[in-house]
């Protein structure tokens, strides 16, 4: 069994920074399971562009208002609290906080740890572990 706390995660190598967001990876490829687990926390005001062509992700909103709009067809969703968006077309989409949202969200394949965005809004498929 594998049990972790989100308040010591944040403390460690686990916590990635980013511009417009950090994510705390609490469940990562090296654990074995197939997908990793985040929360993360998008910061009010910003405007992401994201385009995960090497994973696909499930965003559960926990907190905070905001939106999503899909590139290929213009369509914006609200982003509220219990609502999910499912990226199963490694759609490429721009999200936007209206408020600081806090996101649980699942990736296959797994992240390693340290992947950010990198300039067309896509996590490579492989980049480094936390362990290293």
């Amino acid at each position: 069994m594998i049990v972790r706390h989100l308040s010591e995660a944040e403390k460690g190598e686990r916590k990635v920074e980013a511009e417009n967001w950090n994510s705390v990876r609490l469940l990562l490829k090296e654990d074995n399971m197939g997908f990793s687990f985040h929360i993360t926390t998008i910061y009010a005001g910003t405007e992401t562009p994201i385009w995960y062509q090497n994973h696909l992700e499930s965003v559960y909103c926990i907190s905070g208002e905001g939106e999503v709009e899909t590139c290929d067809d213009g369509k914006v969703y609200p982003i509220t609290p219990g609502m999910i968006y499912i990226l199963d077309k490694h759609d490429k989409h721009i999200l936007r906080a209206k408020t600081e949202m806090k996101m649980a969200c699942v990736f296959n394949p797994p992240l390693n740890g340290k992947e950010v965005h990198d300039e067309n809004g896509v996590y490579p498929l492989e980049a480094a572990s936390v362990a290293e």
